[in-house]
């Protein structure tokens, strides 16, 4: 059975706040204002005019790396004013066309670790990614937006590996940099030196390498550099060891008052990333404060499909010689931004769970079904239900919901049903999204439905979001594990769900 345990935490607050864990130290799940999962992995935060961008891999069309038939998802960016309310705004460029399958698809090594940086003398922001099927690891795309659509130019030149084989294992991951004075960094993996950093200037436009480089800034079994200045320093913080998609390697940095070196010995400041691996640091500015971001990717069991992969960020801490303190992995940080107004509810919104405290759970399958009871708030017609599920693995069976009236302990009545509807396995996402249904059938004020949630899939699972920390009274959760025949309510806990009811 594969599941994975996160939560999302939506605060009554006038700032915002960063939410890695709730109470128990579990994870949390961040959602986007559309209600699914935050789907962008092995990325960054950048904030360009006012407005912070997410950028990072998808995996919800079920990307698997290392598997020949899985499919490039491509990469998405998200926008926020608070770095807690996320805007899903696409994908940066259509990566279904058979040119970008054929590089990035599961019979590759993929792409990953989407970097944009932007420069003032082109007006242009450039987009780096990771790719395997070049010499170089790398290409390169221009866009007049944050947001693009990116377009690739050439192919970029760098002064290691130029003479590896084509699509063979040699530069690996990186990340960007813009110095004060404009000029322009790349930090990467040298994979024929076994993972050393190797740092290297940029041409003016950020399109290409220049040659001018330093290489082994460290020793090798390391990966996903982050570069970033404060003050007359220079800091390059790595994965130490490397270990892709592991829950919980090592992060150390290195010093310099240059970016080309010479570079200090490293100092490790966790010894697990606080259950992931290090992604990124982002130089921001929260209302005037200067913030450098730290994030780790709290990768899902070293699963090869990552769209249930979580989120650690947190603000790195310094002392008064500039040295970064260990880092902390706190359930919560406050952030000095004023929090973003909370999306206006629907206008026929009946009854909602919110998002508070919900994680995540993957096994509906064969006779283990799920159930959500609600009450209806005011007579008409349901013309609405969303539920947030997902999938894991690869099915062979649809996933079935139904609508039932509820008995006095908020049970589906046996043999009743008032709508039900498969929904195609492949429609689902491997990412936890809202299924939007239209059952249209008459509902009585005051009285109780139940929603239930089946599957006759042998391979592969289902799952749901619940939340054990509900504030609401919206219904109750119930579990059957004899295919339906007898339900068991689950106290206290609720399922991801809205309904919508109109006259």
């Amino acid at each position: 059975m594969l599941a994975l345990l996160c939560s999302y935490h939506v605060h009554a607050q006038t700032n915002s706040a960063l939410v890695n864990f709730n109470a128990q130290h579990e994870q949390t799940v961040r959602f986007s204002t559309a209600g699914a999962a935050v789907d962008a992995h092995d990325g960054e935060i950048a904030f360009f005019n006012g407005t912070y961008y997410l950028y990072g891999t998808s995996y919800g069309c079920g990307f698997e790396w290392g598997k020949k038939t899985a499919p490039f998802c491509g990469f998405k960016v998200y926008t926020s004013t608070d770095l807690a309310q996320w805007t899903d705004k696409g994908f940066l460029f259509d990566a279904n066309t058979p040119v970008w399958q054929t590089r990035c698809n599961g019979s590759t090594y993929g792409c990953f670790r989407p970097h944009v940086i932007y420069n003032k003398k082109t007006k242009q922001y450039v987009l780096w990614i990771n790719v395997y099927d070049n010499r170089t690891g790398f290409r390169v795309f221009t866009s007049k937006k944050p947001t693009g659509p990116f377009t690739e130019v050439a192919e970029p030149k760098l002064a290691v590996n130029s003479d590896g084989a084509i699509a063979g294992l040699n530069n690996g991951d990186h990340d960007t940099f813009v110095d004060e004075d404009g000029t322009a960094y790349l930090a990467y993996t040298d994979w024929q030196t076994k993972g050393t950093i190797v740092i290297e200037k940029l041409s003016a436009d950020y399109l290409t390498g220049t040659g001018e480089h330093i290489k082994s800034v460290t020793s090798g079994n390391t990966e996903a550099p982050a570069l970033f200045r404060r003050g007359s320093s220079y800091y390059l913080l790595y994965s130490d060891p490397n270990c892709g998609y592991c829950s919980g390697t090592g992060t150390s940095y290195k010093r310099a008052s240059s970016p080309l070196g010479p570079w200090s010995d490293g100092t490790k400041i966790s010894d697990n990333s606080c259950g992931g691996q290090p992604s990124f640091v982002s130089f921001l500015k929260l209302n005037g404060d200067s913030v450098f971001l730290y994030g780790s990717d709290l990768w899902n069991n070293a699963a090869k499909n990552e769209a249930l992969a979580n989120y650690f960020w947190a603000p790195l801490s310094f002392d008064a010689q500039g040295n970064i303190l260990p880092i902390g992995c706190h359930d919560s940080i406050p952030l000095s931004l004023k929090a973003a107004p909370l999306p206006a509810a629907a206008k026929e919104l009946d009854n909602s769970s919110g998002q508070q405290g919900f994680r995540l759970q993957c096994d509906i399958h064969q006779c283990i079904q799920r159930a959500q009871s609600f009450t209806a708030k005011r007579s008409g017609t349901l013309h609405t239900v969303s539920l947030t599920v997902f999938k894991s693995g690869y099915p062979d069976d649809d996933l079935h919901i139904s609508i039932h009236p509820a008995d006095a302990n908020g049970l589906p009545v046996t043999g009743k049903v008032l709508y039900q509807k498969a929904i195609s396995r492949d429609t689902i996402s491997w990412a936890a999204t809202p299924v939007i249904l239209h059952p249209n059938i008459p509902v009585t004020a005051t009285r109780d439905y139940v929603i239930v949630v089946r599957s006759a899939t042998n391979s592969g699972r289902y799952g749901i979001t619940f939340s054990d920390e509900s504030t609401k009274t919206v219904g109750r959760a119930a579990y059957s594990s004899d295919c339906g025949q007898v339900f068991r309510v689950e106290e206290n806990r609720v399922l991801k769900f809205s309904t919508y009811i109109g006259k």
